[in-house]
């Protein structure tokens, strides 16, 4: 990312003073000073020493803009005092927005300039960083557009309280069952959100920078190989070791979406309940194999939290996700295991579960709780969702009867190296080192979307993604993607309505230069 830098400063401010300040704000932005790309100032400014000499310790060129040009630039937080002493009410917003403008220009309007961090202060200096972001391509707006953006799209620091209160406990939850005409787009998938668009992409929950470059080269070493039929054994092993379980207890899978699709067609089912809001491919493969499908409701102001009791005790196939997608809800592991019954298939989906630090509440490898099935995906924190990889825990009579639903050789050989792979102890380490990234990472967005009123994000999300609700949010969401971001919109969920979006954890740049978007989408509201 190419940061361009406004500065604000005192007559005979020390170099070191904004030097000072100038590492913080890029620190803020997730930056380091080899991202900066110039430094822009008051014209009148551009030749105090500190400044100058700030500009050469830093390698970068030196701009300095006449009043007159800072002064036409809308900034988000104007001050009287710079206004009366300068003719500007922002220098460091605005030096920022015309230095990242003319980046902007010099791209043919592919670019626009957003500040990335608004004006910082210390006691003699003021700074603040700016950066261009794609335009969206069927976006026809002339040239560079600099956004006149409003206080409280910064995050605070990590930790910040929820935004809603704790949810309370009740055990109300609507439980029905539909017909198969429905007013939710049971296939709609977040991939569809930046298809053929270039998006910066909050719609889907893959990590990003993934694959890492030492899985890549396993699957790349494995193409020698695929003249040879694909073999398993050593794949299911490892999947087998990881989760301390016998090897007929493992079946690997072309993702997770085949095992609901073996699920709907092996098992003989006769009342299955899928627990919403969740990921809709349960229900749409169940209702595929000529299934009626009962639900039960999660409900927003009890936090979707789960209620065992609110599940049918007739109900022989109850599919649950935990954590849930798109909620981000961690179900307490007892609570889920609960809902277990004589007869009853319980199918949890933990496709997230290796995104949370400790795997706290999972029910792999678990041999006590009857009609148990987990489903595992590889392809969210390890960036294969183009090469399909997951598999199913279950007893060994539910394995054989969903491998016997199987196609012939249904996971490629690539495919079977990676899981072999991911199932290492440094690729676990791996995986965990990113949850608890991520964590930090999620409490930075919370914290920002924390600042605006309009927004309300669900209680203790766990997830790599967030739900949150904005009346008219899916206007806001059209908004967003004209500003170059993609959401995931709500409305596709059961339980969720037009009001609803999912986001994807990011890193604190891009959610940074996200919260600017949103607080733009929102003045566009109205």
């Amino acid at each position: 990312m190419c940061a361009h830098l406004g500065v604000g400063a005192r007559p005979g401010v020390p170099v070191d003073d904004v030097l000072v300040l100038v590492d913080a704000v890029l620190r803020e932005a997730g930056l380091t000073r080899a991202a900066v790309r110039s430094l822009a100032t008051l014209a009148a400014r551009a030749a105090e020493p500190g400044v100058a000499g700030a500009a050469a310790e830093l390698g970068v060129p030196l701009r300095g803009f006449a009043a007159g040009e800072l002064a036409a630039v809308s900034v988000p937080h104007p001050s009287a005092l710079p206004l009366a002493a300068t003719g500007t009410s922002s220098v460091a917003e605005a030096a920022a927005l015309l230095s990242a403008g003319m980046g902007a220009s010099a791209t043919a309007g592919a670019s626009r300039a957003v500040l990335l961090v608004p004006k910082r202060k210390s006691r003699r200096v003021t700074c603040a960083i700016a950066t261009c972001v794609p335009v969206c391509p069927h976006e026809h707006a002339p040239g560079v557009r600099l956004l006149p953006l409003a206080h409280g799209y910064i995050a605070g620091e990590p930790g910040s309280p929820p935004t809603i209160p704790t949810p309370h406990t009740t055990a109300a939850m609507d439980t029905h069952t539909h017909a198969h005409t429905d007013t939710h787009d049971l296939r709609h998938h977040g991939d569809a959100e930046v298809r053929d668009e270039k998006l910066i992409d909050l719609a889907v929950n893959v990590r990003t920078n993934t694959p890492p470059d030492w899985l890549r080269k396993r699957i790349a070493d494995s193409l020698t190989g695929l003249a040879a039929y694909p073999d398993g054994r050593a794949a299911r092993a490892a999947v087998a070791v990881r989760h301390d379980l016998p090897t007929g207890r493992v079946l690997l899978t072309a993702g997770a979406a085949e095992a609901f699709v073996l699920l709907a067609r092996a098992l003989p089912v006769r009342r299955p309940v899928v627990v919403h809001p969740q990921f809709t491919e349960p229900e749409a493969a169940l209702r595929d194999a000529g299934h009626e499908v009962g639900r039960v409701l999660l409900r927003a102001e009890d936090g979707f939290r789960l209620d065992p009791a609110a599940v049918p005790e007739d109900a022989d196939l109850v599919v649950i996700g935990n954590p849930t997608n798109p909620t981000s809800v961690l179900h307490p592991a007892e609570s889920i295991a609960a809902l277990a019954r004589p007869g009853r298939t319980l199918v949890v989906d933990e496709a997230f579960m290796d995104a949370v630090p400790g795997e706290r509440e999972s029910l792999a490898g678990r041999t006590d709780v009857p009609g148990l099935v987990v489903l595992r995906s590889l392809t969210k924190t390890w960036g294969l969702a183009g090469l399909r990889i997951g598999y199913v825990l279950a007893e060994p009579e539910t394995i054989a009867l969903l491998e016997g639903a199987q196609p012939l050789w249904p996971v490629s050989t690539p495919a079977l190296v990676a899981a072999e792979a991911c199932m290492s102890p440094a690729a676990l380490a791996e995986a965990e080192h990113a949850a608890h990234r991520i964590a930090v990472e999620r409490a930075h967005l919370l914290a920002g979307l924390a600042e605006f009123d309009e927004v309300r994000t669900v209680a203790g999300a766990e997830g790599p993604f967030v739900l949150l609700r904005i009346d008219g949010a899916d206007a806001i969401r059209d908004r967003l993607r004209l500003l170059g971001f993609a959401a995931r919109r709500g409305d596709t969920f059961p339980g969720l309505d037009r009001n609803w979006l999912r986001l994807a954890v990011r890193d604190r740049a891009t959610t940074n230069r996200f919260l600017q978007a949103l607080d733009q989408a929102l003045l566009l509201g109205g």
